[in-house]
């Protein structure tokens, strides 16, 4: 994966990852839920995320069976640094900084973090 996925190709990727594998219609029913979209549109979506290396497909029967190509947790990874290096100049703590501060994060969310970084040291 050279690049992270756009925001309309992330919100495809939660759809496979969730089904494990899709065809282009499971994909469109599932957007098609929360907002109009054609059918074209997210065929042709899926066409360039598979050239771009974020899907891989095999026929099944006669429509094309999508996976994805990398883990969610990688593309989540490859997401989150890009974001950090291009916004806080690759700086963890300034990103973890600017959530204490910037949000009102509930107790059982410091506690997370708190144990998440004590699991790292």
């Amino acid at each position: 994966m050279k690049k992270p996925p756009t925001v309309q190709e992330l919100e495809i990727m939660k759809i496979v990852w969730e089904m494990e594998a899709a065809t282009v219609r499971d994909v469109y029913e599932k957007i098609r839920e929360r907002r109009r979209i054609a059918y074209t549109t997210v065929m042709t979506m899926m066409n360039i995320m598979e050239s771009k290396g974020l899907l891989k497909k095999k026929l099944l029967g006669r429509a094309y069976l999508y996976e994805p190509s990398h883990s969610k947790n990688k593309t989540l990874q490859k997401i989150v640094m890009e974001f950090v290096n291009r916004v806080f100049n690759g700086s963890a703590e300034a990103l973890v900084v600017q959530l204490i501060h910037d949000r009102r994060l509930s107790p059982d969310e410091l506690d997370k973090i708190r144990q998440s970084i004590e699991e790292e040291k």
